[in-house]
């Protein structure tokens, strides 16, 4: 017999767990089902009428937009936004943790006492228009050329001029610039500039407080002599790079080194329920064991913001979070955007139907530990536990400010299937459905769908857990063993070209 899931006993929803055909009567839905309805998406459990406040996870999803007769398929077509206050008691739900030290993994211990799970040689731009020499500087050298290094990897991007020295999108790509040159994943980095840009990399470094070295060496196209000379300079630059770099190894360091990123992407009806809250009791294994972790994509809250203002360690973190989504609601009038149209054509054909549905199932992956802390998008990470980086939801950009605030991995939880890597920092894919699993296996690191047949969540967040020490210690990723990574460098450009 067909199944339905009710996650909380307030809901006005169940989840149908296979797909139901109109006329049948799964098991754990009092009433026969009116319409088909596909795996991951929702039927009405009782009637709902017109204007009424819908809940699934116990909390609001939205309102309905016509009569919905029990039994009823409810997605968009009768579900819309509800702008209702969400009951935010600051800290309420902060709840102290005792730091129990034992998880290990191998990783790289830098210079500056930070580690690394990689051995990276990176190549960053300083404008686009040094993007060309960057990357044939990075794919000249083959694995075989770097005994002991993980390879080398160019960081291209759109930005660096087309506006003031000073604008605020040359100086958050500084920023973002400069928390790659200081991460721990990379062994050394070299800066290609053209020369005139506006991104001038004298300033940057000078602006970001970094010194050049052995490490970090900077040169522009210009001054070598043109394209073939600034390939040429380069490469020798990487080969002294790479030498030094195969000398470093691996040792056996606490988990409170690792920072994990946490992202989802190509969400559906399943996200929330398994993958999302499986990688939060991974998360609050990590915490417990020292580490941290940041939460991000700030569209993405939307609608769930009040589960994380419970849970802010100080009104002062509070206070943080609440001007980022002020923020964003003044950024999305002045585009003529809405932030209910958040959720993809992806998102909606897996089950979700509203912003609130998705922000619910998004943050579940930030675990249960206190927010300790709220900064801005590639702002360095100064505090141990959960912090949340303010971000766009779109997932490479969220990233890329996640890495430059000092994530030394990513852990993505998908859905429809995402195909996400990231380097410098491995990404862990973690499948929301055993359908998503088996299909696209040489992507999905870990199958989250057990929580669904029996499973608890912290058995599988402990599965993540250990994937993540694994994968810091050097165990290829599926992204990485597919090569996946290197194009996924988007720093985030708020204003406009002039």
């Amino acid at each position: 017999m067909s199944r339905v899931l009710i996650l909380n006993p307030a809901d006005d929803v169940a989840v149908a767990l296979e797909d139901l055909a109109a006329g049948s009567s799964p098991d754990g839905l009092a009433v026969p089902v009116r319409d088909d309805v596909a795996a991951g998406h929702k039927v009405a459990r009782h009637a709902i009428a017109d204007g009424a406040i819908v809940r699934k996870y116990g909390q609001v999803i939205g309102r309905a937009r016509a009569d919905i007769p029990a039994g009823a398929h409810v997605h968009t077509h009768n579900l819309a936004m509800a702008d209702d206050s969400r009951d935010a008691e600051i800290g309420v739900d902060a709840r102290p943790v005792t730091v129990q030290p034992g998880a290990t993994f191998e990783g790289y211990v830098r210079a500056d006492g930070r580690v690394g799970t990689r051995n990276y040689i990176g190549v960053l731009t300083s404008v686009n228009c040094s993007a060309t020499v960057a990357r044939r500087i990075a794919d000249s050298f083959r694995p075989e050329d770097c005994p002991g290094v993980d390879g080398v990897v160019a960081f291209t991007h759109q930005g660096g001029c087309g506006g003031a020295s000073m604008s605020p999108d040359v100086t958050l790509l500084q920023r973002t610039l400069a928390g790659y040159a200081r991460h721990p994943n990379f062994a050394g980095i070299l800066v290609v500039g053209l020369g005139c840009e506006a991104n001038q990399i004298p300033d940057f470094m000078a602006r970001e407080g970094l010194q050049a070295g052995p490490a970090l060496r900077a040169m522009t196209i210009q001054e070598a002599g043109g394209t073939s000379r600034a390939i040429e300079q380069g490469q020798a630059i990487v080969r002294e790079m790479i030498a030094e770099a195969s000398k470093a190894k691996r040792q056996t360091v606490s988990a409170e080194h690792l920072t994990v990123g946490l992202q989802c992407g190509g969400s559906d009806g399943w996200s929330g329920v398994t993958a999302n809250p499986a990688l939060g009791a991974a998360v609050d294994r990590l915490v417990a064991s020292g580490g941290s972790a940041m939460l991000s994509e700030t569209p993405e809250i939307w609608g769930a913001e009040h589960l994380l203002l419970r849970r802010a360690a100080s009104q002062e973190v509070a206070d943080k979070l609440n001007a980022r989504l002020d923020w964003w609601r003044d950024y999305a009038e002045r585009h003529q955007m809405e932030l209910n149209n958040n959720p993809s054509p992806g998102n909606l054909k897996g089950g979700l139907t509203t912003i609130l549905e998705k922000s619910l199932g998004a943050v579940a992956k930030s675990g249960s530990t206190p927010l300790n802390d709220v900064i801005g998008y590639a702002e360095p990470l100064t505090t141990r536990g959960l912090s949340f980086m303010d971000s766009p939801g779109y997932d490479p950009c969220s990233a890329t400010g996640q890495i430059a605030s000092g994530a030394n991995l990513i852990v993505f939880t998908t859905g429809r299937g995402s195909v996400f890597g990231a380097k410098p920092a491995p990404s862990i894919k973690v499948a929301s459905n055993a359908k998503l699993a088996s299909w696209m296996d040489e992507d999905m690191d870990i199958d989250a769908s057990p929580v669904l047949t029996g499973a608890s969540l912290t058995e599988v967040g402990d599965l993540i857990f250990a994937r993540i020490l694994a994968v810091a210690s050097g165990e290829p990723s599926k992204s990485e063993a597919l090569g996946v990574g290197d194009n996924e460098f988007v720093p985030w450009q708020v204003g406009a070209y002039l």
